[in-house]
């Protein structure tokens, strides 16, 4: 009598638990609510303050300005007095400011009266010269107030017939560093910041789980860097016009960002194992990436996390290469440094991960009797990072 056999296939998976099921679908939406969380509170939580502007005049002129600004716009911007016109363009320059209002003479005699200018470099953001351009109307209103009393002092004094009115004054508001023509909106340069992010996650990724080896990890990155830096500051400058200046420089500055973040990826996956992927992916998506100020001033994030943002690789890149393309006077030496940190620590975790496992398999025990298995050990070796 032949027996039926009743045991399922082996192919077939048995049922997932109830518990486990709600479970997983319950963590699912929770990691979406914090990627929006992520994405979305750096924008909610922003407000206009602490925008660095220089101020040109006088101290009676600067300090009047200053206390005007003030009370229209508590804490809105950080004021830095200078000398002249030529002082606020070169701190401008350097980005050490956003922008300068250059304040005007207004004399006594009614037609000497010289209008003030207002200072922008729309190269810093749509959102920075909005805010300086909105400054025209109550610093023209000011001015001709100023105008006015001088005038009205004149003719208490004798010195200006009775009668006299100050002449209209009308603010100039010129743009010191703008934007290309081929990216006149700056749309551009912002775009670029979270490609940047993706393809070197990507990179470190499929490094992470297609090569094995640390010096093939490490010159695998290497290479990816280079071609992916390559070909992306190709598209950027030559062909859309979005970077300005040294091709050479922008080349260098994007294969180093692309080597920081895939360097670190690898790093933390020769180190953590396939949970590293995830460790080096959060870190810079979920909290460098928010955090970059690549759409806005860094000073508008709330608390001190804009300063923070520009410790890791997104913010770092984003800053060194408009500023490589429209501030090449401002210092870029921080932003090398922070690309060249995160680079270096990948490289580390790369070794120290191959290391740590080559001592590890020489711990193993050996089983002198056991039957060798090649399917085995093949299937065993990538449990180990290399």
């Amino acid at each position: 009598m032949s027996t039926v056999n009743t045991a399922p296939p082996a192919s077939v998976r048995p049922h997932t638990a109830w518990g486990r099921a709600i479970g997983i679908a319950v963590g699912a939406a929770v990691v979406v609510a914090l990627i929006v969380l992520a994405f979305v509170w750096p924008t909610v939580t922003s407000s206009v303050k602490n925008i660095p502007i220089a101020v040109a005049g006088t101290s009676q002129q600067v300090s009047a300005v200053t206390d005007a600004l003030n009370t229209q716009a508590e804490g809105a911007f950080a004021v830095t007095a200078v000398a002249d016109r030529s002082a606020a363009v070169d701190l401008i320059n350097t980005r050490d400011v956003y922008g300068a209002i250059v304040l005007g003479d207004a004399s006594a005699s009614a037609g000497a009266a010289t209008g003030p200018e207002i200072l922008t470099a729309s190269a810093n953001g749509a959102a920075v010269s909005q805010v300086l351009n909105q400054l025209a109307t109550p610093i023209q209103a000011q001015a001709n107030a100023a105008a006015q009393a001088a005038v009205s002092a004149a003719v208490a004094s004798g010195a200006a017939p009775a009668g006299t009115t100050a002449p209209a004054i009308t603010v100039t508001v010129t743009d010191v560093v703008p934007l290309a023509s081929t990216d006149a909106r700056g749309l551009g340069l912002t775009a670029a910041a979270f490609p940047l992010v993706l393809g070197g996650i990507l990179g470190g990724v499929l490094i992470s789980l297609l090569i094995t080896g640390v010096w093939r990890r490490l010159t695998s990155v290497l290479v990816y860097a280079v071609t992916a830096g390559i070909v992306v500051t190709v598209v950027m400058q030559p062909l859309f016009g979005i970077l300005q200046g040294s091709f050479i420089v922008n080349a260098l500055a994007v294969v180093l960002a692309m080597a920081a973040t895939s360097s670190f990826v690898v790093g933390a996956n020769a180190l953590l194992g396939r949970a590293g992927i995830a460790v080096g992916s959060v870190i810079t998506m979920l909290i460098g990436n928010p955090l970059s100020s690549a759409a806005q001033p860094l000073q508008f994030t709330v608390g001190p996390w804009g300063a923070v943002g520009q410790w890791f690789v997104p913010g770092s890149s984003a800053t060194l290469i408009r500023d490589l393309s429209y501030f090449p006077d401002a210092s870029s030496v921080f932003p090398w440094l922070v690309l060249a940190g995160w680079t270096l620590l990948g490289v580390v975790g790369m070794i120290a991960g191959h290391f740590r496992n080559q001592r590890v398999i020489r711990s193993l025990p050996v089983e002198l009797d056991a039957p060798h298995d090649p399917a085995h050990a093949r299937h065993a070796e990538p449990a180990l990072a290399h």
